[in-house]
């Protein structure tokens, strides 16, 4: 009776062995697929964005992310409504189209800081377009560096700025919303709401045709980042916005491009949550935070020596 019970328990482990083992083989070859799919036959299999509506409208598009998006939906036919905070910047980037893409333009000066009072401004003037695409890229942190949270300068005002523009972001969140970010606390906050808002309302109304993707990067070399030179992890604005437009009806929940979404299964795999958060962590972070700030300065004092 040992020997059968035995030779019965062998069996057992080795069906729940070679189960688990098909489980995962069959979890990770979806995972590449959808990966393959998305970040690289959609560079060839692109959906036709002409076919939302005539126009784009991209808030925050004066410069990083934002202008970038704006210029590679010129590019690919669309007229801009170009929406941000200054009106001289934002009639440089209007004439900037006009002249190299040979598209249409109308801006919108406005500033998301000061909260819901402002749409009814924005709908107006967009009252009379064909509307096919909305790019809600808008964004800011509370500071130029990593900071604990008790350590923003002028918090009360610089909290509840970040709550207003951040907070009503429906399309373009961040990778430092998909965990817990130390350091980044509030900015991360609002970026989870801005993924969980974006995927619920997408799940809503796509069945009636309306696509909500969520976009949620890494770096990308921007004002925010102080304009890092791109390299093999930090996608140049213009890079990002190429490819994440080319993952428009692939995915509504992306990374934007393939080496983000690498960063991030790696991060998830070898950060887990009670690494990230963990006292060590954040003095690692604290480090980090301190040399990238005198990398800056440098870069800084470099740029102003060869002005002189």
């Amino acid at each position: 009776m040992d020997t059968v019970s035995d030779s019965m328990l062998v069996r057992g482990l080795v069906f729940i062995g070679g189960f688990t083992v098909l489980y995962y083989m069959l979890k990770w070859s979806w995972i590449c697929w959808c990966g393959f799919r998305v970040y690289v036959l959609s560079k060839v299999w692109q959906t036709d964005l002409k076919a939302y509506g005539q126009w784009a409208v991209v808030t925050g598009a004066t410069s990083g992310i934002g202008k970038a998006y704006a210029n590679e939906l010129a590019r690919r036919g669309l007229d801009i409504v170009l929406v941000s905070r200054s009106k001289d910047k934002l009639h440089i980037v209007a004439k900037e189209i006009e002249s190299q893409h040979g598209r249409q333009t109308q801006i919108i000066q406005t500033d998301f800081t000061e909260g819901h009072d402002i749409y009814p401004a924005i709908a107006e003037a967009l009252r009379d377009l064909d509307i096919g695409i909305l790019v809600n890229n808008v964004g800011m942190n509370y500071s130029d560096k990593l900071v604990h949270f008790l350590d923003i300068p002028n918090p009360e005002q610089r909290t509840t700025q970040v709550i207003n523009w951040n907070g009503l972001i429906i399309n373009m969140s961040s990778e430092a919303g998909a965990q817990p970010q130390p350091m980044l606390s509030l900015y991360s906050a609002t970026k989870i709401f801005v993924t969980y808002f974006s995927r619920s309302l997408n799940s809503e109304y796509k069945s009636q045709g309306i696509t909500v993707q969520c976009v949620a990067p890494f770096m990308v070399s921007t004002n925010m980042t102080h304009n890092l030179p791109p390299n093999l992890l930090l996608k140049s604005a213009s890079a990002f916005a190429r490819e994440a437009l080319n993952t428009v009806g692939h995915s509504s929940y992306t990374s934007g491009c393939a080496s983000h979404a690498l960063q991030n299964i790696a991060l998830s795999i070898f950060f887990p949550d009670w690494l990230r958060l963990s006292s060590y962590c954040v003095k690692q972070t604290e480090k980090f935070a301190q040399s990238m700030e005198k990398k800056i300065d440098e870069m800084t004092e470099r740029s102003a020596s060869k002005e002189d």
